[in-house]
């Protein structure tokens, strides 16, 4: 097998759903879109979206030598939903143990297979941090389009995807770069509930769900209240009406599994967690983030005043 196949027959053994390859080059089109972007503070304060341009426009300024990207998918689409009735909503991501922990493992493995394998090699794994466009990269290495949403699209798997990176100077046969089938399709524009995606393909993140029950730990826009329909953290409503998330396959992770008292719990129990409790079923996983206060003012955002908790 040609180092391509090698690479891509280990990462589906490590766990990973797609993987592609394309040229390292600079993304020089991409800087209107950047400067326009932080120029009209589109960023909602998420500073690391402002910082580094030349870096995420140029991969050749974060690995030296650089001739080869990887591009990987990782499914967390759950066999099982957790039921939604009288119940609060955290996204399907977010179910198990933290993301970054897992990806990252998985990434690390990959980073070291390629460079015994491959000698003199060097590799560089990137997941949801570091001046990687993920979403362009992807679409560059053919594993998927960046659709109306926003999102990652899988022909043949839809949205429920992890993205990581890895930049090599290895050379490595590119991948056809993925096209555009979102078509006439706007299904996620209509049905954002916050008005997030009223320009497609361009994500309005102060508008977005997923970021007003993580990211923001201040004031909620008054015109997005009674808009979070039960949600306390993240949002999959732009993913869930997605026509190809009917292709979407439950994952075989053990580590994304909801552990059983979080299956079990409805809005009762919701409304009485207390701050141990939190710590305890939220300690290895991504909902941590948000902190335990921020999720308490999420229920109430979410159309629920919560029980007081104890201390």
């Amino acid at each position: 097998m040609n180092p391509a196949e090698q690479i891509r027959f280990h990462a589906l053994s490590l766990g990973f759903s797609h993987c592609g390859f394309a040229r390292a080059e600079p993304l020089e089109s991409l800087r209107p879109f950047y400067t326009d972007f932080t120029k009209q503070k589109k960023h909602a304060g998420l500073g690391y979206l402002e910082r580094y341009t030349e870096q995420r426009l140029n991969p050749e300024l974060v690995l030296p030598g650089v001739k080869s990207v990887i591009a990987l998918l990782m499914n967390y689409f759950p066999p099982a939903t957790i039921p939604e009735e009288d119940n609060f909503i955290i996204s399907k991501y977010a179910y198990g143990k933290d993301d970054h922990v897992v990806v990252k493992e998985r990434l690390q493995q990959l980073v070291l297979f390629i460079t015994k394998s491959f000698k003199p090699s060097r590799a560089k794994s990137f997941y949801d941090s570091g001046p990687v466009p993920e979403k362009t990269w992807a679409q560059r290495c053919g594993i998927g389009w960046q659709g109306k949403n926003t999102l990652i699209i899988n022909r043949n798997g839809g949205s429920f995807y992890h993205i990581g990176i890895i930049l090599t100077d290895l050379v490595v046969e590119p991948d056809q770069p993925e096209t555009d089938h979102c078509g006439s399709c706007d299904l996620c524009v209509k049905t954002c509930p916050a008005g997030a995606l009223n320009s497609p393909y361009q994500l309005e993140i102060a508008q977005c769900l997923s970021y007003q029950t993580i990211e923001n730990k201040g004031d909620t826009p008054v015109d997005l209240k009674g808009k979070f329909r039960h949600r306390i953290y993240g949002c999959d409503i732009c993913q869930d009406i997605c026509p190809y998330n009917r292709f979407a396959r439950p994952h075989a992770e053990k580590e994304f599994l909801p552990s059983p008292e979080l299956k079990a719990r409805r809005k009762k129990e919701w409304l009485a967690l207390t701050e141990q409790e939190f710590n305890r079923l939220f300690g290895n996983s991504s909902v941590k983030r948000t902190g335990f206060h921020t999720l308490k003012r999420n229920m109430e955002l979410a159309g629920e005043t919560p029980v007081p908790a104890e201390h």
